[in-house]
């Protein structure tokens, strides 16, 4: 999904600065929790819903004032229109890492390279070498390996339930399929699908404060310097060899491992969150359930008639879920290059802004009912799931590709899936810029 790497929230970044001063002074930044309940809004749900504020926020002021502690002074864009004009623009608006370090005082043992946290020139050489990669012609090679991967987890999942136990469907099938896939991409050891777990979920989590994150993302980054230093020396048929292969020198080290660490931080923790929150949309509501099991299908129709229409269906299925869960729930942060305005605010040249994508993605300008799933909406304006502008996800059709895949499989392989819980008893992350579920305990054959 987004290449979001090493994302964090600007709540972690002045944790980093500020939690040696106020540690002295009795307060452990560690929790985030001091912060005003509208600075962590963008962070929050109430189950699969933004918490209430964030509406009421963009309603009465689609960019506003975002409450931070030590004067920085910092903006909340919440409606569509507004949050297209920052990401569109950047000319006006500066995604570079050393912004963070020299306003905000990050400190990190890797600058996260790769895209998420470059501009241009750097980024557009950058994403000129890693785009290529994700063309649908590169991109059609994975298709059978994403439907065998899918298929072999759901046979699991079958032999694991035949004692008639839950299953999580996070461990069981959300998280294995994008890691596995990822692994198939970037031409990994499959032996490594744990490590990318464990690597791509924990920074994104900030509910156990700064320092959980921004080790994360250092650990990250050292544990793909040595994939790439081994794909130096013997280039494979990933992602990486590749790019080793055409470009050699012309890409050092580093920058291989930020690029790598985009597609494990975009495409992992982000698809799993989707494939996980996207089943329970489909388990809460019966209708929807028939609609991805049975597709469209039509009774007299030919076989590719039948086909187009389940695949109509699906591709619509889950375009309404990206705009509805919309899981990356911020962009990474911007900083005005310049003064400007932005839907009437002035905002001054060094001001730090955040640009809430699910507020953005709930905007009545899209079309009426936009806090509702609706499968059979009709056309709206492009959602923003992938973000937007030079940014914008270069891995959205890959995660597609497996979500397509993976639904439809997972609800015709189990008809009569439900949960295993009450869903009160589900437990949601807490304070996360990719939001989740920590387990989704089923029955598959109730």
């Amino acid at each position: 999904m987004l290449n979001i790497n090493v994302r964090t929230s600007v709540m972690a970044w002045l944790g980093r600065k500020y939690l040696p001063r106020l540690q002295g002074n009795g307060f452990d930044l560690s929790k985030l929790t001091f912060l005003p309940a509208t600075t962590l809004a963008p962070l929050r749900r109430h189950g699969l819903d933004p918490v209430p504020e964030l509406a009421r926020t963009r309603v009465s002021a689609p960019v506003s004032s975002l409450p931070l502690p030590f004067g920085l002074t910092a903006w909340l864009v919440t409606g569509y229109d507004a949050v297209k004009a920052v990401l569109g623009r950047p000319d006006g608006f500066s995604s570079d890492f050393t912004h963070l370090q020299r306003n905000v005082g990050v400190v990190a043992r890797h600058s996260p390279g790769g895209l998420g946290f470059s501009d241009p020139p750097a980024h557009t050489r950058l994403r000129r070498l890693l785009t290529p990669e994700f063309t649908a012609h590169r991109l059609a090679r994975l298709t059978p390996r994403i439907h065998a991967i899918v298929d072999e987890r759901l046979a699991e999942m079958a032999a694991r339930a035949r004692d008639g136990r839950p299953v999580d469907l996070v461990q069981a099938f959300a998280l294995p399929v994008p890691s596995l896939v990822i692994c198939e991409l970037l031409g990994v050891p499959y032996a490594d699908r744990a490590d990318f777990q464990r690597l791509s979920t924990a920074r994104f989590d900030l509910y156990d404060g700064a320092d959980a994150s921004f080790g994360a993302i250092s650990d990250s980054l050292s544990y793909l310097l040595d994939i790439v230093a081994g794909q130096r020396r013997a280039p494979g048929d990933g992602l990486l060899g590749r790019l080793i292969r055409e470009h050699g020198d012309e890409i050092g080290d580093e920058e291989l491992a930020g690029l790598a660490d985009g597609v494990l931080t975009g495409g992992l923790e982000t698809t799993a969150s989707m494939l996980a929150l996207g089943t329970l949309v489909l388990l809460r509501d019966p209708e929807h359930f028939a609609l991805i099991r049975d597709g469209g299908t039509r009774g007299g129709a030919d076989a590719a008639a039948d086909g187009n229409a389940r695949d109509g269906v699906v591709d619509r299925f889950v375009e309404e879920l990206l705009r509805y869960l919309t899981v990356v729930q911020v962009a990474f942060p911007r900083f005005a290059r310049e003064d400007m305005e932005i839907a009437g605010v002035r905002i001054s040249r060094g001001d730090l802004v955040v640009c809430s994508l699910s507020g953005a993605n709930r905007d009545e300008d899209l079309g009426p009912g936009m806090e509702r799933f609706d499968p059979h909406r009709g056309r709206v304006p492009s959602h923003l799931a992938f973000g937007y502008g030079i940014h914008r996800c270069v891995g959205a059709e890959l995660a597609r590709m497996e979500l397509r895949a993976a639904y439809p499989a997972l609800v015709r392989a189990f008809p009569r899936m439900r949960l295993a819980v009450d869903p009160a008893a589900l437990s949601f992350r807490r304070l996360s810029i990719v939001y989740g579920v920590d387990a989704l305990p089923v029955l598959l054959n109730p």
